[in-house]
C-alpha cells in the first residue's frame, strides 16, 4: 500500500507563506492596526450567544449579503460572500478558469491570483508593468489579452505590494479590451479616491472583490466578498462547498456594516500615518513608492533589503521581504501601523541604515 501522488502540475507551485516572527511590532501582512469597536464586539457576541450551533448556517447567506448589498446600493443577487477574499477569488477560477483556459496577471502583483489559479489548473499568462513605477502598459496589457484571450483578468486597485491606484481610465480601458471577466481585486480600496464599483453593469463582464481583513478589522473571522452581475454570482453557487460561510462569519460581516462611521474614523487614521511614514521615509536613503493603500513599498538604497529585514527583526520590528518576488528586487514592505508602531519602525530602520 502506498500513498498517491500529488498531481504532476503541483510540482512547481510553491505554497504562499509570510513570515511568523514573535515581536512586538508586526507590519508585514496589512492587517488593520486596530481592534473592532468595542461596540461591535458586544453586538456580534450578543447575537452568537443565540446561534443554534447543532444547525447548519444558512446556506445562502442571504442577510449578509443584503446587508452588503444595502451598502453599495446593489441588489443581494449582485453578491457573493466566502471565507475571505481568496475564496471568492478560487470560486471565480473555479467556474469561469479550469484547464484548457488562462487568466492575465501583471507583475508585480498580488501573488494569490497567480497561485490560486495554478492550483485549480487554470493557466497564467503574465504581463509586466513599467520598470519604474510600475504603472500598467496599456500596449503590453492589449497584447497580452490578444494573445492570450484569458477567461479572467485580474487587476488589483490599490496595487498589492506597490500601492499604486489604477486610474478610472486605465480600468475602462482594460474593461473593453479584454475578452473574457475583469476581477478589480479591491482589498484596499477604503483607503483610495475612487472604486471600480462605479462601473458596474449588469451587461458588463466586472466583478469587483472585497475583503473584511483589512478596514473592518476582521482578519481573524475571514470573511470576504464580491459584487458582479447576478449570472456570474449564479456560476459561482455550483462550484462553492455546502455550507462554506460559518454561522459566526455572516453575523460578524452584518453587525460589522453597523460601524461604518467607525471604520471610516480607522481609515482616515490610516491614512494620515500613511503620508507621515511617506514622508519620514523620503528623508531617508530608501526609495518608496506612492500608496493608496495601507502600506508602502520601500527599497533601501545603501543596505542590502534582506540585511534591513534582519536588522529590524533584531529590533522587534517586523515587515514584508518582497525581493525575492518578480520584479521587486531589493523592495520591502511596511503595513502602516499605529503612530507607536511607525515611530518603532522608523526608529528601528533608521539604526540599520546607519
Amino acid at each position: 500500500m502506498t500513498f498517491p501522488s500529488r498531481r504532476d502540475d503541483l510540482a512547481l507551485v510553491e505554497g504562499y507563506h509570510s513570515a511568523r516572527v514573535d515581536v512586538p511590532v508586526r507590519l508585514n501582512v496589512n492587517e488593520s492596526p486596530f481592534p473592532p469597536p468595542p461596540g461591535w464586539r458586544t453586538a456580534y457576541l450578543e447575537e452568537l450567544a443565540a446561534v443554534p450551533f447543532n444547525r447548519y448556517p444558512d446556506r445562502t447567506a442571504r442577510a449578509l449579503r443584503e446587508a452588503i448589498a444595502t451598502t453599495h446600493g446593489v441588489d443581494a443577487d449582485h453578491v457573493f460572500a466566502g471565507k475571505g477574499s481568496n475564496e471568492v477569488l478560487q470560486a471565480l477560477c473555479l467556474a469561469f478558469g479550469g484547464p484548457g483556459r488562462t487568466v492575465a496577471v501583471f507583475e508585480p502583483t498580488y501573488a494569490l491570483h497567480s497561485h490560486i489559479a495554478r492550483i485549480t489548473g487554470t493557466g497564467v499568462a503574465v504581463g509586466q508593468r513599467h520598470h519604474d513605477d510600475f504603472t500598467l502598459d496599456l500596449d503590453g496589457v492589449g497584447r497580452i489579452l490578444h494573445e492570450a484571450q484569458p477567461a479572467i483578468t485580474f487587476l488589483t486597485t490599490p496595487n498589492n505590494p506597490t500601492g499604486l491606484v489604477e486610474p478610472r481610465e486605465v480600468v475602462e480601458a482594460v474593461l473593453d479590451a479584454a475578452p473574457g471577466l475583469v476581477v478589480v481585486d479591491e482589498a484596499y480600496a477604503q483607503f483610495a479616491p475612487w472604486s471600480a464599483i462605479d462601473l458596474l453593469a449588469d451587461h458588463r463582464p466586472l466583478v469587483v472583490t472585497r475583503t473584511y481583513s483589512k478596514t473592518w478589522s476582521l482578519a481573524a473571522l475571514r470573511l470576504g466578498y464580491l459584487i458582479a452581475p447576478p449570472q456570474v454570482v449564479d456560476a459561482l453557487w455550483q462550484v462553492i462547498l455546502p455550507y462554506h460561510l460559518d454561522a459566526a462569519s455572516q453575523i460578524a460581516g452584518r453587525v460589522a456594516l453597523r460601524f461604518s462611521a467607525e471604520m471610516e474614523a480607522r481609515v482616515e487614521a490610516v491614512v494620515h500615518e500613511r503620508e507621515r511614514l511617506t514622508d519620514s521615509l523620503r528623508q531617508l536613503p530608501v526609495r518608496v513608492w506612492p500608496s493608496g493603500a495601507n502600506f508602502l513599498l520601500f527599497r533601501p538604497e545603501t543596505v542590502d533589503a534582506s540585511a534591513v529585514w534582519k536588522g529590524l527583526v533584531d529590533r522587534s520590528v517586523l515587515v514584508r521581504d518582497c525581493s525575492a518576488w518578480p520584479r521587486l528586487t531589493g523592495c520591502l514592505r511596511v503595513t502602516v501601523g499605529t503612530y507607536d508602531e511607525n515611530e518603532a519602525f522608523l526608529h528601528a530602520l533608521k539604526e540599520v541604515l546607519a
